[in-house]
């Protein structure tokens, strides 16, 4: 999770601020919201106005699951799936209601996508949003909607290289001849439109699969499941990896970052606030939340963490 704009600064900051965030030591960790996406019954207006109380409040960013074909119902995780609303046109609509917060997906499930036109929706999302969209992708994990969907599972990870290294060259303004060995066109081929800047991608997982893709293409890290202190140590593989978080075409390093849930009354403010300080003391540079259903206090807890670190400018206070 990260800032679309700039990499390493606030969503709402202009050049002067971020010359002077990076003249800082350290930057406070930023604070993203994962919203409610798991009720068919949720009305897009809802979906729109947290997305717009999200920004109002302070937090960074915003950002969709995604699953395709669940072999069970939506709802809360783990047991139920994230993702009722395709989370490319959803966050197409949310562009249109918000004016800063990034936009992002938590993440997209890249194997199960046509790679050329992934490229052409996150270019136009790119353009819809003024720069503010991330396109966070994972190789996926459920079988069954692979099967549903005549792709191998076997071979998601080779899929979403060749996805991301197509919608990367063509968000370059790079045309052709191009060939993967899957996706191939000559020199005739036109790509519009071609986004000011390359959307950055966001990689999720914990593999070290997961953490050489996100080396290589530069940007985000979001981990999955893991205590702040597994996290700090899969953190540590950019800095002792090949090309320590950086790509060998010189990318941007890896911002790392994770997510956690607030979906109840059995944790209190106090305890949260408390895990989100361990999350930056571990290192995180971005930390997205999940507040739980939309219906069960979701708007609440939002509203309470932000008041509670401080939150301004996509991070927590000093």
């Amino acid at each position: 999770m990260g800032d679309a704009a700039e990499h390493h600064s606030t969503p709402y900051a202009g050049p002067r601020e971020r010359i002077r965030e990076r003249m800082q030591v350290r930057m406070r960790m930023r604070l993203h919201v994962v919203l409610p996406s798991e009720s068919a019954a949720m009305a897009v207006r809802d979906l729109a106005g947290l997305a717009r109380q999200a920004e109002e409040l302070g937090y960074a960013g915003v950002w969709l699951p995604d699953h395709l074909l669940p072999p069970g119902p939506y709802g809360a995780p783990p047991q139920a799936y994230g993702g009722v609303y395709e989370p490319l046109a959803a966050l197409a609509y949310l562009a249109a209601v918000t004016e800063r917060i990034t936009l992002g997906t938590s993440v997209l499930i890249a194997p199960l996508r046509e790679p050329l036109l992934l490229a052409r929706q996150s270019a136009t999302l790119a353009r819809l949003s003024g720069g503010r969209f991330v396109l966070g992708v994972g190789v996926g994990w459920q079988p069954y909607e692979f099967a549903a969907a005549g792709v191998g599972f076997g071979t998601r990870g080779a899929r979403t290289d060749r996805a991301l290294r197509l919608v990367r060259h063509l968000h370059t303004g790079a045309g052709g001849p191009y060939d993967d060995g899957r996706v191939s066109f000559d020199g005739r081929a036109v790509f519009e439109p071609v986004p000011e800047e390359p959307v950055p991608f966001l990689i999720g997982g914990n593999s070290d699969a997961a953490l050489r893709r996100a080396a290589e293409f530069g940007g985000y890290w979001q981990g999955v499941g893991l205590t702040p202190g597994e996290f700090a140590e899969r953190r540590r593989w950019f800095a002792r990896g090949p090309a320590t978080g950086r790509s060998a075409a010189g990318a941007p390093r890896v911002a790392a970052g994770s997510r956690i849930a607030w979906d109840g009354p059995d944790r209190t403010l106090a305890e949260v606030t408390s895990e989100v300080a361990e999350w930056e003391a571990a290192g995180a540079e971005d930390l997205g939340v999940w507040f739980g259903a939309v219906d069960g206090g979701f708007e609440g807890r939002m509203r309470a963490l932000a008041e509670a670190t401080g939150v301004a400018g996509g991070r927590i206070g000093q």
